[in-house]
């Protein structure tokens, strides 16, 4: 017993000592784990101060000496400001938490900051500086050697267009892939989709599963069976023709089709949702503003890009609202959001597209003078017959004006930074494009005040109306009521009831009118607000057209130069003639010519998706005979109006 206990006591010992060991290295556990979370939140707000402080002044690599001086003035006015915010945000922040105390504390922290942010700044703008000087004589001899800047890496590259086009054709490629792969995979999953109505897949003889590919491949085969020029024996191949167009475009859009597989074919009192989905936004603002002959310089216009985005965007929410409520709504908005997103980077690769594609364009163009088969006075006329014969169409004068302004100034100023005493005249031109610039977000912003308040007009106007009549009949209707009540009503009679709707019919014309009336008055303010827009997208478009064309690295330098010098050439002489055809005047506001514009506009873009060929002579025909006939009826009417006081 006595050994036991004596080996008892040594395990207390033993178990002390353990627990000693353990509870201290518990603690030293925790220390290091508390360390390490220190070291953390350092880290962590070291990161958050760097890009606050990256945010605050601009640090990143200046491309050279101008560029340095620019990030410079940045910092020093951005270290004023935020130090003049923080000597008034501190005192108050610092009253709100602590009173009196905290008042004075945030003065204190704010006066500091006052002083210490403008003289960061300062002195980040002369390491910028420094830097930019540094980084010159490397941007002289990049530049001299045909390199670009990249805005992105902050380094010198060399560009080639061709390239371009090379890696816009593969993501096009793996973009159509990726298409067709999950197409080809859910026709996999099964032989038929169950939809609303097949008779549109009939037609195209094509299953419920088919994918864009074979749909449009099934389109051609039928539409050369029923074409009216290849069945001139066939009396009805013509709508035969237009019913399959019909259809080939419903299944053609996802949207449509979508809507199609749900609910079958539009009803009639849907024909206007129909004829929204059938408009193709890039024909119509072809027609709209005649800008076929000046597509190859100008590309699909953004106005046109725009309208077809929110036009898609527009069908999507339809068809989100006439769902009904259920648990995957939720889903639905999230992908709606992950949509626009991808929506966005598609319209950067359209536009991305849209100028390597110019490029490319105008590259051909000056082709004969670049390689000597045409001489320059051979060439110049080229232009000026280019030229007239774009002024011949609407807006022509208006197009050529902008596109030659455009190319003038990209021209001078790349040829300016080459040829001339350290780019002087380069920088003058640089200048003057920011003036031009400045001019035309002034005059978008002036048109875009003219177009609301036109708006707002038309609103008040015709609202002001409606409730005239609504007033009117509320009166008529507390009559009767009153009538009722008193007794002394009297039942009307049959041809009473009919008058008394065919004056309701009469009013709800009359407000109708008086609605199209209106609305045609604000037609030149929104008018011009789309040339505004034109003006500037049309410029911006074409500089960074002319900077791939003058920096292509495929071709020396001096054959960079030439085509600057084609391009001033051909810029000049569309400038001359579009001045004399009027270019330069504000644009004409005929109403009727707009409407007769808008109305052909629709009818091509209709005839156009199913199927039927219409030319820039068949549309400018077209849009002559709407404003004949407009005008023949605008002075019947006339003549009807005089006639009816004599009666």
């Amino acid at each position: 017993a006595n050994q036991c206990r004596w080996l008892g006591g040594l395990e207390a010992p033993k178990n002390a000592a353990a627990d000693d060991h353990i509870l201290a290295q518990e603690s030293k556990d925790a220390e290091l784990a508390k360390k390490a979370q220190e070291q953390e939140l350092m880290e962590h707000d070291m990161e958050e101060a760097s890009q606050i402080f990256n945010s605050l002044f601009s640090t990143r690599r200046p491309k050279d000496g101008f560029a340095g001086l620019s990030s410079a003035c940045k910092s020093i006015v951005k270290g004023s400001v935020a130090g003049a915010v923080s000597l008034v945000a501190q005192p108050i922040a610092g009253a709100q938490a602590d009173g009196v105390k905290g008042f004075f504390g945030g003065l204190a922290t704010g006066v500091a900051s006052a002083v210490a942010l403008p003289v960061t700044g300062i002195a980040v703008g002369a390491y910028q500086i420094a830097r930019g000087v540094g980084n010159s004589a490397e941007a002289v001899k990049a530049s001299k050697q045909g390199m670009q800047w990249d805005h992105e890496k902050r380094e010198w590259i060399f560009y080639y267009l061709d390239k371009e086009k090379e890696e816009l054709d593969k993501l096009e490629a793996e973009k159509n892939a990726g298409k067709t792969a999950s197409g080809e995979a859910a026709s996999a999953d099964t032989a038929e989709r169950k939809v609303k109505d097949r008779a549109y897949y009939d037609l195209l003889n094509v299953s419920t599963n088919a994918t864009a590919g074979e749909i449009k491949k099934a389109y051609y085969k039928e539409a050369r069976k029923v074409h009216p020029d290849k069945c001139p024996n066939d009396p009805e191949a013509a709508g035969k023709f237009q019913a399959l167009g019909h259809a080939y475009q419903t299944l053609s859009n996802e949207q449509t089709r979508a809507a199609y597989d749900k609910n079958g074919p539009a009803e009639t009192g849907n024909a206007d949702a129909a004829v929204m989905n059938e408009i193709d936004p890039y024909v119509f603002f072809a027609v709209m503003f005649g800008s076929t002959l000046v597509e190859p310089y100008i590309g699909e216009l953004w106005i046109a890009t725009t309208a077809d985005t929110v036009m898609k965007d527009a069908v999507s929410q339809q068809q989100m609202m006439s769902e009904e409520e259920n648990l995957e709504r939720m889903q639905e908005e999230a992908d709606d959001i992950a949509g626009k997103v991808a929506m966005a980077e598609e319209a950067k690769l359209k536009q991305r597209k849209r100028e390597v594609k110019i490029a490319m364009n105008m590259r051909t163009r000056i082709e004969p003078y670049m390689d000597g088969s045409v001489a320059e006075d051979l060439f110049v006329l080229g232009c000026q017959e280019e030229a007239e014969k774009i002024a011949k169409g609407s807006f022509g004068a208006t197009f050529l004006v902008t596109i030659g302004t455009a190319l003038q100034l990209e021209a001078d100023e790349f040829l300016g930074f080459q040829k001339s005493f350290m780019g002087v005249d380069g920088h003058m031109t640089r200048m003057k494009k920011r003036a031009n610039s400045v001019q035309s977000n002034f005059k978008i912003v002036s048109s875009g005040l003219k177009a609301a308040s036109a708006g707002r007009k038309v609103y008040k106007e015709v609202e002001s109306a409606q409730q005239k009549v609504v007033q009117a009949r509320e009166q008529e209707t507390l009559k009767a009521a009153s009538a009722a009540v008193e007794g002394t009503a009297t039942e009307k009679t049959a041809e009473e009831i009919s008058k008394e709707e065919k004056e309701k019919e009469e009013t709800d014309a009359a407000q109708a009118a008086l609605a199209a009336a209106k609305i045609e008055e604000s037609i030149p303010a929104i008018l011009e607000l789309a040339w505004a827009v034109n003006v500037r997208d049309i410029s911006r478009t074409l500089r960074k057209v002319c900077k791939k064309l003058f920096s292509d690295a495929s071709v020396s330098v001096e054959e960079r130069q030439k085509r600057a010098v084609a391009v001033r050439i051909m810029g000049k002489e569309f400038f001359n003639v579009g001045k004399e055809a009027g270019g330069t005047m504000p644009i004409k506001t005929d109403t009727g010519d707009i409407k007769a514009r808008a109305e052909v506009a629709v009818m091509t873009t209709m005839a156009k998706a199913q199927g039927q060929e219409v030319s820039e002579e068949d549309t400018e025909d077209l849009i002559r005979q709407a404003k004949t006939q407009a005008a023949a009826e605008a002075e019947l009417n006339k003549e009807k109006e005089q006639e009816t006081p004599q009666k």
